[in-house]
């Protein structure tokens, strides 16, 4: 089995080449200013994409994960860099965001818990402000301003309501005024769902684009509508283009694609960001893609006759001035956690600290449910990830494939045994091995899961457990989440992390 050896310019996510890192991502080819789907690998769904001048941000749904809302930097589209979190206090699942500039200010505004929020920043690095409540009930706010500056947040209901000229209430009630495209009965779908309108104008008109079919459910379900006005409040008219995107075969390399949002660059070239579910690796949860659009002679927009999202994408020359620094390896060596980190249901700075190269964590919970585990993205298909491991007092520390505190396996250790997780059913695999410190290795081969364990960080010993992963996903487990890596600190007292190491599997067995 060969590990492959990227150059620098291959990279999405990884910023800095380091020979043991790969990404499946945005992969330029030989042929310039060209890119591969998806442009963020992994877990990356409902993407609201602003450009502010020559650069763009993005900001995605962060569910339970916390720190939360980390919002992205690129000035080519291709290459993206973290900026920062914008949520540290717990509100819920947070689901699909808007991220909006108005008159030199930033806004974002979101739904969780059965109600909306906004959060807004005079930089868009931060600080940001404490939530605010908009005491709306609706989810997935798309954000509008005509051109007298007033402001509307459209809902996935079809509805709308205005907002206050500083964006931060609601200035009247609720108004519905869009009742979408209308899907033939002989498709297959999971439901109409209409969802994520998102608003902008270009010329005399209006464009709302919303998505329908279902999140998730059969392929062919989710999918891509556009419609126009002259009014940013309706009448709506729909394209004749309807729908603008849809997965049409299972057989095709990316299922239930929508959600988009439709922007331009500087030049004024046209580009739908949107997100799908990979074939066979519907555990990597929804990830983020990217095509251009054009304009038909009557005003509509359409993706090119000639794109196909499994095959290589022209997109115009644009400057690329991000200083390459992001990977998933971690020495612990900064003063912060890395933005690739979040805890699941619960984030507190005082439950964990970084020093000497090391992250502690305060061990918390009596199982890997309720320990809120801290979390990262995998990002290939295949990978091996390896962390270093003191034990303290009665603590329990893991390196875990984690979906949700329902769904996880991995492997385990106390003050002197190893222990495996299976779906929950943990029990003690190797007894008396170790004393207070161990490395802990799993090998995840297109979701077959091996487990090891070393003394040293160079003979390693696998365990009699492995396990299966592809399940773990939302058609099996609902949750709109995906399987994540993750560290487990549990029981009594403390456990310290080190060297934590991801490098990806090129040759599949």
């Amino acid at each position: 089995m060969k590990f492959r050896i990227v150059t620098c310019l291959v990279l999405l996510f990884i910023f800095s080449c380091k020979e043991e890192i790969k990404v499946e991502v945005a992969t330029p080819s030989v042929a310039s200013n060209t890119y591969t789907n998806p442009i963020f690998s992994g877990d990356y769904p409902d993407p609201s994409i602003l450009r502010d001048g020559d650069d763009f941000y993005m900001v995605h749904s962060s569910f339970e994960y916390y720190p939360g809302l980390l919002i992205w930097h690129s000035t080519d589209l291709i290459n993206w860099e973290p900026v920062t979190h914008a949520l540290t206090e717990y509100l819920g699942s947070v689901w699909a965001p808007d991220l909006v500039k108005y008159e030199n200010k930033y806004f974002i505004y979101f739904p969780a818990s059965n109600t909306n929020y906004v959060i807004t920043a005079d930089n868009i690095a931060g600080p940001w402000s404490a939530p605010i409540e908009l005491k709306v009930s609706m989810i997935d706010p798309g954000h509008i301003t005509d051109d007298e500056g007033n402001r509307y947040l459209y809902f996935s209901s079809g509805s709308y309501v205005p907002l206050s000229k500083d964006g931060l209430s609601v200035a009247g009630d609720v108004k519905h005024v869009y009742d979408g495209w209308e899907i033939p009965r002989e498709w297959s779908i999971e439901c109409f769902c209409m969802e994520g309108p998102k608003l902008f104008k270009r010329g005399d008109y209006y464009y709302l684009t919303v998505a329908e079919g279902g999140t998730a459910g059969p392929a062919t379900g989710h999918m891509v509508i556009s419609a126009r006005s002259k009014s940013p409040l309706g009448p709506w008219e729909n394209s004749p283009q309807n729908p603008i995107l849809r997965t049409t075969s299972k057989n095709e390399k990316w299922w239930s694609v929508g959600h988009g949002t439709v922007f331009n660059d500087s030049q004024d070239n046209w580009y739908m960001v949107f997100h799908g579910y990979e074939n066979e690796f519907y555990n990597k949860g929804r990830q983020t893609m990217l095509v251009p659009i054009t304009w038909t002679e009557d005003g509509w927009y359409k993706i090119p006759d000639e794109i196909d999202l499994e095959s290589p994408i022209k997109v115009p020359p644009l400057k690329n001035n991000i200083e390459k620094s992001f990977d998933l390896n971690d020495d612990f060596s900064g003063e912060t956690l890395k933005s690739q980190w979040t805890f699941y249901k619960g984030f507190s700075y005082n439950r964990f600290h970084l020093i000497d190269e090391s992250l502690i964590v305060k061990a918390m919970g009596d199982n890997v449910a309720n320990t809120s585990p801290l979390l990262t993205i995998p990002l290939d298909h295949s990978y091996i990830v390896d962390v270093e491991m003191e034990l303290s007092n009665e603590a329990v520390g893991g390196l875990i494939l984690f979906y949700n505190e329902r769904a996880f396996s991995g492997i385990l250790a106390d003050s002197n045994n190893i222990l495996a997780n299976l779906r929950g059913w943990q029990f003690v695999t190797e007894s008396n091995v170790i004393n207070n410190h161990v490395f802990l290795r799993l090998k995840n081969t297109s979701n077959t899961v091996d487990m090891f364990y070393s003394l040293d960080g160079k003979i390693w010993n696998k365990i009699e457990n492995s396990l299966e992963a592809g399940s773990y996903n939302h058609n099996v487990l609902s949750g709109f989440l995906s399987l994540r890596i993750g560290l487990v600190s549990m029981g009594d007292g403390e456990v310290k992390f080190k060297n934590f190491k991801y490098q990806s599997i090129t040759h599949e067995e």
